[in-house]
Parts: C-alpha cells; structure tokens; sequence
C-alpha cells in the first residue's frame, strides 16, 4: 500500500494529483459528447488550435487562459468561414487549422530565448508545476462545464444522436453545437497546465472510448468515463513517480492502455461466450 501512496506525501504531488483529477474530470465529461458523435478529430484538432494563443500570451506576458480562449474562438471562426465560403468538406478545414495553428504557435514561441522549455511546457504540460493559484481555476472550469452539461443534457443528447430530430424537435442544434465548442475549449484550457494541449487528446477521447465498451446509456458512460479518467490520473503520477518517466505523459498514456486492456477483455468474453452457446446448443 505503500508503494501507492508515497507520492502523494509530498506537496507538489498533491497538488499534481488535484489538478491532474480537475482535468480528466473536465475532460471526460466533454469528451462523452465529442465520442458520442463522432467528433474525435475535430477534438485532436482543437486542442492543437490554442497553442498560439497560450504561447502569444507568454511571449506578452499575460494569463495563457485569455490567450487560449481567444486562440479557440479564432478557429472556430476560422473553420465555419472555409467551411461556408467554399465546397470543401468540414474535415478539410480542420486538417489546414490543425497544422497551421500548432505550427504558428511555434512560430511565436521560437521568439523567446527559453524557447525549448516554453514550448515544452504548452504541448506536454508540468503537472508537477501546477499552482494553487492554477488548481482555483480549473475547480472554476470544472464546475462551469458540470452546470452547463447539465443544463444542456436534452439539446445534447438529441445533437448526438440525430441533429436534424434536435431540429425538429425545437432544441436550436447550432446554438447547442455552439456551446459544446465552448466546452471544449474550457476543458483543454483547463488541463494544459497539467496535461499539456497535446497530451490531453488522451483523457480527452480515451475513457469516454473504454466507457463506450462497458455502458449502455450515457449518464452511466459519464460516471465510468470520469471514474477511468481518475483512475488513470492515479496510476499515471504513481508510475511516473517510482519509474521517473514524465507526469503529464505516463497519465495521459493510462486510459489508452485501459481502453485497450477492456477492449481485449471484452472480445475474449465475447468469444467465450459465443462458445458456450454452441457447445450448449450441440448438447441440446
């Protein structure tokens, strides 16, 4: 038991474990939605797209959340504008946004003489750097993406599974599809403290994927996706700890191992299953 809990005897890893909690519980809760309609990519992308505006906030000294936010809502505009203003499919414009915007992040930070340490920090996150002062603000996060799920739940539900049913049934898609933006940026605004924007694609999209496998309805998908995300915040700073690999790394690595050990647990069962009914079947 020991062994589980000698990291978190220190300060730096209490805080790491409370921010690195913070952001898998923000990003669980976001990412359900993202899995449940096929919207994966557009995630990876989006947590690509903020980088310039956390690196312009560094390089001009102010609060990388401010950068963040504006740096999402310049690619969404961005998006809907290639996606209006010509016959090119959404997933193309999010493939130009995805390369441009980390590449312009770069860009920016390559200004800075500790340019390998700043720009190490953005992609890859410090969790054990994290402040008291960042755990405030991402509780403020987490709690305004909890409100706002929960209030949206219907009109979410209905865009996940048929828009054009939202539509009709009066739930104002585009507005709902508006604010799940706004709760993405939110999550991985967040979380790059901890996680940093690359890695957090992983607590973003893992345990919503391996609660897919275990759950038929989404509240429980939520639960089982929070509990996993938890999880494997734990085991990512235990391991990372005792073996002294990377913190932000070894937990977002977690969920696609667990995603992937259920996956396997799952088919086995599956097969086994399978079996037991045409043995039995013979028999009879």
């Amino acid at each position: 038991m020991d062994w589980w809990l000698e990291p978190f005897s220190l300060g730096f890893e209490q805080r790491a474990l409370i921010g690195g909690a913070l952001a898998g519980l923000m990003s669980s809760i976001v990412g359900t939605w993202l899995v449940l309609r096929g919207m994966s990519f557009f995630g990876d992308a989006f947590v690509h797209g903020v980088v310039p505006g956390i690196a312009a906030a560094i390089v001009l000294d102010i609060n990388p959340v401010i950068g963040a936010a504006v740096a999402a809502l310049v690619m969404v505009l961005l998006i809907e504008l290639v996606n209006r203003q010509t016959a090119l499919t959404e997933d193309t414009g999010i493939g130009l946004l995805f390369v441009g915007m980390l590449a312009l992040g770069v860009v920016i930070i390559s200004r800075l003489s500790t340019f390998s340490g700043s720009l190490t920090t953005i992609l890859f996150g410090d969790a054990l750097g994290v402040t008291t002062g960042d755990l405030w603000a991402q509780g403020i996060l987490a709690l305004g993406i909890v409100i706002v799920t929960t209030a949206l739940y219907r009109p979410l539900l209905a865009l996940s599974f048929n828009r054009d049913k939202a539509e009709l049934l009066g739930m104002r898609p585009k507005a709902t599809h508006a604010a799940l933006l706004i709760l993405i940026a939110a999550a991985v605004i967040g979380s790059f403290q901890s996680v940093g924007t690359l890695l957090v694609f992983g607590l973003l999209v893992g345990p919503p994927a391996t609660a897919a496998l275990l759950a038929r309805t989404v509240p429980r998908m939520m639960v089982i996706s929070a509990g996993i995300a938890l999880i494997s915040v734990w085991l990512g700073l235990t391991f990372s700890y005792h073996l002294g690999t990377a913190g932000s790394a070894t937990m977002a690595l977690m969920p696609i191992l667990i995603f992937f050990l259920v996956l396997t647990i799952t088919r086995l069962r599956m097969i086994f299953a399978k079996r037991t009914a045409v043995e039995r079947a013979e028999y009879v």
